[in-house]
């Protein structure tokens, strides 16, 4: 069922008036989602786009307290944190990354509820991956739940479920600010009328307020960086495959063939149990970090940019092709950044402004299959999204292939694939260029961010 379609839903970056808006505290807040329904992601009851459906523009999520103060998208679920530190979880539950029994009805999974067996931690930030939730206590703890096989929740040796969430005692006298996790994907579904096969495998970085950074998970191609042993190359296609033409029988079977293939080298994967410090970083501070499927970004606090993983779709924007963390070849100063699926984004200090000193641009690089990197230009390089410039960026988020930008105007933008009506504009449109959501005309956008497939932002009362 698709929701009211608007009019003027699809404006040009260089073709929007600016308009500004007001900031500061607010007594109320609303979560809104739109996007692919069919896991429940987007937390919105069956009476309003019917069970499983997708939404096409913002709606307003109706199950969350007034007062959520961030959010967070993971691949197929997400996450909400208040004033009073609670999390509240919705969407896919397989896993147990909603901290409820997997065995609860189905049905339910699209109903936020608050996660158990925080109790005692006042949370002050809240993330998501495929597989795994993580909470930031205001103590700079950090807390775990959910299921996988690859170390993503950083409990220690052959620790691969957590039902309730726990503790990572290993980063204990560590205050950590920041983690991202990204957990293994397993894909067979069918595209165009091709089958593809996706195959992804889990890592995780944390930040420290003081600048250490401590990465776990799968170690393959240097995406955590070097931590007491020797980086390795993936025995794994980490890449999309395409199962051309062929029958739908038989296509459907070579594709369960290359999974089964891969969950055998799975076998002999290289995992780091438990969250260690990355040798090549140990001399500097770290000022952000940013997971794709099987990259990684981190930023300093000089302002220089590292990358390590795979960089089979250019994400890695370097020519160096060394294994573990190597600078980008970036010729913007990076403030803060982001990573979608397979690509890369950067808010960036506009070298091109000469009246004002604090001017921001979106910088991109990586994979561009649905024009997720906003601009033309080759796809390995960084280079500036034009459809931005003059509208003063503050942050960025990516997902399976489409990206968002909020501006210092509250203003949200987005570009890339618009099936299912991730974008937020209306309709099921691919946009080359950023397009202003002018459904939130008028609101004030306080965060943004990208799931797998679709879209939350808090919006401010």
């Amino acid at each position: 069922m698709m929701l009211r379609l608007l009019k003027h839903g699809r404006t040009p970056a260089g073709r929007l008036s600016r308009r500004w808006m007001s900031s500061g505290s607010h007594s109320k807040t609303t979560v809104m989602s739109f996007g692919d329904g069919s896991h429940g992601a987007l937390g919105l009851p069956s009476s309003i786009i019917g069970m499983g459906s997708d939404a096409y523009e913002p709606t307003p999520i109706p199950g969350l307290p007034p007062d959520v103060v961030t959010v967070a998208a993971g691949h197929f679920h997400s996450l909400a944190v208040t004033s009073e530190g609670h999390v509240w979880a919705w969407g896919r539950n397989n896993e147990g990354q909603l901290g409820r029994d997997p065995l609860s009805p189905r049905e339910t999974w699209n109903e936020p509820k608050r996660v158990e067996g925080l109790n005692k931690v006042r949370v002050q930030a809240a993330f998501a991956s495929g597989v795994i939730s993580a909470a930031i206590g205001d103590d700079g703890s950090l807390w775990v739940w959910g299921s996988s096989k690859r170390g993503q929740l950083g409990l220690g040796q052959g620790i691969t479920n957590a039902a309730l969430p726990s503790k990572i005692e290993t980063l204990s006298g560590e205050e950590i600010v920041k983690v991202v996790i990204q957990s293994c994907l397993r894909l067979v579904v069918k595209s165009f009328g091709v089958w593809q096969v996706s195959l992804g495998w889990g890592h995780a970085l944390a930040l420290a307020k003081n600048g250490n950074l401590f990465g776990w998970g799968y170690y393959a191609d240097g995406r955590i960086g070097k931590i007491g042993r020797e980086l390795e190359i993936s025995p794994l296609e980490s890449n999309g495959t395409k199962l051309g033409s062929r029958g739908e029988s038989s296509a459907f079977e070579a594709a369960e063939k290359l999974v089964m293939e891969a969950i055998e080298k799975e076998k002999d994967m290289p995992i780091i149990w438990e969250p260690g410090s990355i040798e090549e970083l140990h001399e500097l501070k770290v000022a952000d970090v940013a997971c794709g499927l099987d990259h990684s970004l981190v930023l300093c606090r000089d302002g220089t940019l590292f990358s390590g993983g795979s960089n089979v779709y250019g994400q890695l924007g370097r020519a160096i092709k060394d294994l573990g963390m190597q600078p980008v070849n970036i010729n913007f100063l990076p403030l803060s950044i982001a990573s979608g699926l397979g690509h890369s984004l950067a808010v960036c200090n506009d070298p091109s402004s000469e009246s004002t000193g604090n001017a921001t641009s979106v910088v991109s690089w990586g994979w561009n299959k649905s024009s997720q990197l906003g601009r033309e230009g080759p796809d390995d390089i960084p280079q500036v999204v034009e459809g931005l410039i003059g509208e003063s960026p503050v942050s960025v988020s990516g997902g399976r292939a489409h990206s968002l930008a909020l501006t210092t105007k509250k203003e949200l933008w987005a570009w890339g694939c618009g099936r299912n009506g991730r974008l937020g504009l209306g309709s099921s449109a691919d946009e080359v260029e950023p397009m202003f959501v002018e459904y939130l005309e008028g609101s004030e956008v306080i965060q943004a961010v990208a799931g797998l497939d679709h879209s939350l932002v808090l919006v401010g009362e």
